[in-house]
C-alpha cells in the first residue's frame, strides 16, 4: 500500500462506515485549454481533500486546488494506471474525504470513469459528475471546423482504435460528419478505411493536433490527399506518432470555410513565445493580454526588490503621514504600493490611514495595487502613464484651498527626479524617500538562457532601458531572429546600443500599447505571407539569420 493511501485509510475510524463515507465529484477537464474549465469544475476543486486526475487533466486543473490538497498520483505514490486510479479514489471515500477524479474531456466519453461510478455506486457512496466538453466537439470548434450548418447533417463519432467493421460500414455509407479520435500515425490508414467502406476520395478532411493549446496546428485536405498533405508538411512520418489528433470528416468541415472560422489559429500572436523581462506581479495584466493575442508569455524577472539600506527615512514618512503631515501621496509603481502596504503592516495599520489624504498612481496597474489594498486612487493620468503625464493631471499648489503643501512620494532608489522637480516647480513640497531598491536579479534557469540566446522565442518586450540591461547582464543577448520590441525612444536606444535590431515601438509609453504593437506587427508578418502564398512561420522556426543593430 502506497503512504498516501495509508494515510487516507487512516483517517477512517474503526467500526465506522456509512456517516464517515466520502464523496466524489467526476470532472471534465476538457480538451486543454484551462480556460474552457467550468466554474463548477472550479468550486469542486476548491473544496477537495484528493485529486486523482490524469497527467493531462492534472495540468489544466491544478492551479484551482486549494493549499493542501493531497494529489498522490502527481506525488508519484502510485502508478498512473486506470485500475490504480480507481483504487486510491474507493479508499479515499471510504476514509471519508472529499475527492475529485479528473479526467481529459468529458467524464461521460470516458469508459473508465463509468465504471468507477458503478463501483462506488454499489458501495453506496455518493458522486456527481461535473460535464466537461469532449475533446472532439472543443477540438473542433477551436480549429474552425463546423459539425453542422443550416442544412443539418448527422454527426457521428468514432473512437478509430475501437470501432469495428459495423462502425466503420455505416459510417462509410452515410453522409454524416465524422469526428474522428485518432493518433497521428493512424490518419492515413483511417482515411484509407473510410474510402473502402463507401466515402469518396474527395470528401474534405481537417485535421489537428494538440488542439486548444497555442501548439495547435490543423491542415485541411481531402480522404485521398490527407497523407501527402501530412508527408508535406513533415509531420509524417513523426517519431511523436502516437499524438492524439481529432480529423473532421465531410463537406460541412471543408477548407473554404475553415479560412474564414478559423477564429483561434488566426490571431496575431498565435504560437509565439514571448518573454516579458519583469517581474510576475508586474507582468500579470501584460501577460493576460499577450495570451488574448494567441502567445505565450513567459515571466523572467530582471530585477529584485529589497527594502531600503537605512529604513529611518521611511518610518518617519509614514509616521507622518498618519499624523497629517501630508496633503498628497504619489505612488509611481506597484513595488512602492508594496513597500508601504509591507510598512503599514508593520505598524499595525491598515487602508484606513489615508482618510484624508489625497491618493495619486503613475498608471493604471499601480492603482490597480492601490484598489486591491482598498484605496481608491484620486488621481490617475488621463493620459501618458508615467511621470509625465502624472504631471500633466496634477493641481498645482493653491494656499486657498490646500492647507498642507506637502507631498510623500515613495519611490525606488534608481528613481529619477522629473516627477519631484515637477511637483516643486507647481509650488509643492516633496519628501521623496527610498522605498525599496532594486538590484539585478538572480539568472534565470540554465534552459531559459539558451532560449534566449539560441532563438526558443519569438519576440521580448522591453518595457525600460534597465530591463534591457539587466535582461542581457544576467542572461544574454537575444537571438537575432527574436523581434525586439520597445516601450519607448530611450529603450529603444538601450536596446540599439546592446547590439539589437527595434522591430516595434509603442505608439505611446504603456505596456498595453507595446503588446498591441506587437500583436500589429504579428498581423502584418500574416497578411503578407497570405498574400506571397508562404506558409506562414513564427520568427523561431525561421532559417537564422545575421542582424545589425540599426543606427540612430
Amino acid at each position: 500500500m502506497s503512504p498516501t493511501a495509508a494515510r487516507i485509510l487512516a483517517a477512517q475510524p474503526a467500526g465506522h462506515s456509512g456517516p464517515y463515507q466520502g464523496h466524489v465529484t467526476f470532472l471534465g477537464a476538457g480538451p486543454g485549454d484551462p480556460g474552457l474549465l467550468t466554474l463548477r469544475a472550479v468550486e469542486a476543486l476548491a473544496r477537495a481533500d484528493v485529486l486523482v486526475a490524469d497527467p493531462r487533466a492534472y495540468d489544466v486543473v491544478r492551479a484551482h486546488l486549494r493549499p493542501g490538497t493531497d494529489t498522490p498520483l502527481q506525488n508519484g505514490t502510485l502508478a498512473t494506471t486506470a485500475s490504480d486510479a480507481a483504487d486510491l479514489v474507493m479508499r479515499a471515500a471510504r476514509g471519508g474525504k472529499r475527492v475529485v477524479r479528473a479526467v481529459a474531456g468529458d467524464p461521460g466519453m470516458d469508459a473508465d470513469a463509468t465504471a468507477d461510478m458503478l463501483a462506488l455506486a454499489a458501495e453506496g457512496i455518493t458522486f456527481e459528475v461535473v460535464p466537461g466538453i469532449a475533446h472532439a466537439v472543443g477540438v473542433a470548434a477551436y480549429a474552425g471546423v463546423p459539425l453542422r450548418d443550416a442544412e443539418g447533417t448527422d454527426v457521428r463519432f468514432v473512437d478509430a482504435a475501437t470501432a469495428d467493421e459495423r462502425c466503420w460500414t455505416e459510417v462509410g455509407a452515410s453522409d454524416a460528419t465524422v469526428v474522428v479520435s485518432a493518433v497521428l500515425e493512424t490518419v492515413a490508414g483511417t482515411a484509407a478505411r473510410l474510402i473502402s467502406s463507401g466515402r469518396k476520395p474527395d470528401t474534405p478532411v481537417s485535421v489537428t493536433i494538440a488542439g486548444t493549446t497555442t501548439r495547435q496546428r490543423t491542415w485541411s485536405a481531402t480522404l485521398g490527399t490527407v497523407e501527402r498533405t501530412l508527408k508535406s508538411a513533415k509531420v509524417l512520418p513523426s517519431p511523436e506518432g502516437d499524438r492524439p489528433v481529432i480529423a473532421v470528416v465531410g463537406e460541412r468541415g471543408a477548407s473554404a470555410q475553415r479560412d474564414q472560422l478559423a477564429w483561434f489559429e488566426s490571431k496575431p500572436l498565435f504560437g509565439w513565445k514571448v518573454l516579458v523581462p519583469r517581474t510576475k506581479e508586474q507582468a500579470a495584466s501584460l501577460s493576460e493580454q499577450l495570451r488574448s493575442y494567441g502567445a505565450v508569455p513567459s515571466e523572467v524577472p530582471t530585477i529584485a526588490v529589497e527594502p531600503p539600506r537605512t529604513p529611518q527615512q521611511m518610518d518617519r514618512a509614514v509616521k507622518g503621514l498618519v499624523t497629517g503631515r501630508y496633503e498628497w501621496i504619489a505612488f509611481t509603481s506597484v513595488n512602492a504600493v508594496r513597500a508601504i502596504r509591507e510598512k503599514f503592516e508593520e505598524y499595525g495599520l491598515d487602508a484606513r490611514a489615508f482618510a484624508g489624504i489625497k491618493v495619486a498612481a503613475v498608471g493604471e496597474q499601480t492603482a490597480r495595487a492601490l484598489i486591491d489594498f482598498g484605496v481608491r486612487p484620486d488621481l490617475v493620468p488621463s493620459g501618458e502613464q508615467s511621470a509625465a503625464g502624472l504631471l500633466e493631471d496634477w493641481p498645482p499648489y493653491d494656499p486657498v484651498f490646500d492647507p498642507i503643501d506637502r507631498v510623500f512620494l515613495p519611490r525606488a532608489d534608481i528613481a529619477t527626479e522629473t516627477l519631484v522637480a515637477g511637483l516643486v516647480e507647481m509650488g509643492w513640497e516633496v519628501d521623496d524617500v527610498t522605498a525599496y531598491r532594486t538590484v539585478r536579479a538572480s539568472p534565470p534557469p540554465a534552459e531559459t538562457r539558451e532560449a534566449i540566446k539560441g532563438g526558443g522565442f519569438d519576440a521580448v518586450l522591453f518595457t525600460s532601458s534597465s530591463t534591457v540591461r539587466n535582461l542581457v547582464g544576467i542572461a544574454g543577448k537575444p537571438h537575432n531572429v527574436t523581434v525586439i520590441a520597445c516601450i519607448g525612444p530611450a529603450t529603444a536606444k538601450t536596446a540599439q546600443e546592446h547590439g539589437l535590431r527595434v522591430d516595434v515601438l509603442a505608439p505611446e509609453p504603456s505596456v498595453h500599447a507595446l503588446a498591441e504593437a506587437l500583436a500589429q506587427y504579428g498581423e502584418q508578418r500574416r497578411a503578407a505571407a497570405l498574400e506571397a502564398g508562404e506558409v506562414l512561420k513564427r520568427p523561431s522556426e525561421k532559417r537564422p539569420q545575421r542582424r545589425r543593430a540599426r543606427t540612430s
